[in-house]
């Protein structure tokens, strides 16, 4: 069952982290409301870490981490996923993700437009309040939307999209009591159905018949 921030937070202080746009975010979230937050542009391997160090985070004390899973960046999601992995080993703790387009169209800022953000391969991830997550083809959008302004994207962004500002210090007390948070036993990056692979089967070089 989703919860919210405030419904993890009621238990004590958890700790948010979103490495899915160009600027690293780590939150202490405080259940009275007191948070503390911490920006990087620095790349997430190093980024997340000044982060927790600025606000004095030692991973190995957190009973709740808040995890952004995407969409955004592949590499920076999945190099939270893996710190929150290791740190599992260190300390099992709860954790909690959350779909970044999501969390900008629940805090009000897209006023009811489509949230987008780029899926490369001229697609791109699409989320409504009423039919949640999907992938569409470029020729398949009509706007107007909303996309994240500190997300890359690499197509030109379709006609009638509006850029909105990606800031967690806004955007978490918009949601602190929407139901958005989900349980994550194994934190990854968000994908829309499972790789597939070929499987390749050995065979002996043979020269070429004449």
């Amino acid at each position: 069952m989703n919860r919210s921030p405030a419904e993890v937070t009621a238990a004590g202080p958890a700790v948010v982290i979103d490495c899915a746009s160009t600027v690293i975010q780590v939150g202490a979230l405080d259940p009275a409301g007191a948070h503390r937050w911490a920006r990087s542009e620095l790349e997430a391997g190093l980024g997340l870490f000044c982060c927790l160090e600025e606000l004095h985070i030692e991973p190995r004390a957190v009973e709740s981490w808040i995890f952004c899973a995407g969409p955004g960046s592949i590499l920076g999601v999945r190099t939270a996923a893996v710190a929150l992995r290791a740190w599992q080993v260190l300390r099992p703790s709860m954790i909690y993700s959350y779909l970044s387009l999501a969390l900008v169209a629940e805090s009000g800022a897209a006023e009811d437009r489509p949230v987008i953000a780029d899926a490369r391969r001229d697609s791109w991830h699409v989320f409504t309040r009423e039919g949640g997550l999907r992938r569409e083809p470029a020729s398949n959008l009509k706007g107007p939307f909303v996309t994240p302004g500190e997300f890359r994207h690499w197509s030109p962004l379709p006609e009638g999209t509006r850029m909105v500002p990606y800031d967690l210090t806004t955007l978490v007390p918009a949601v602190w009591g929407v139901p958005i948070l989900s349980p994550c036993a194994e934190p990854d990056a968000f994908l829309h159905e499972d790789p597939s692979y070929v499987t390749w089967t050995p065979r002996i070089h043979r020269a070429p018949e004449s």
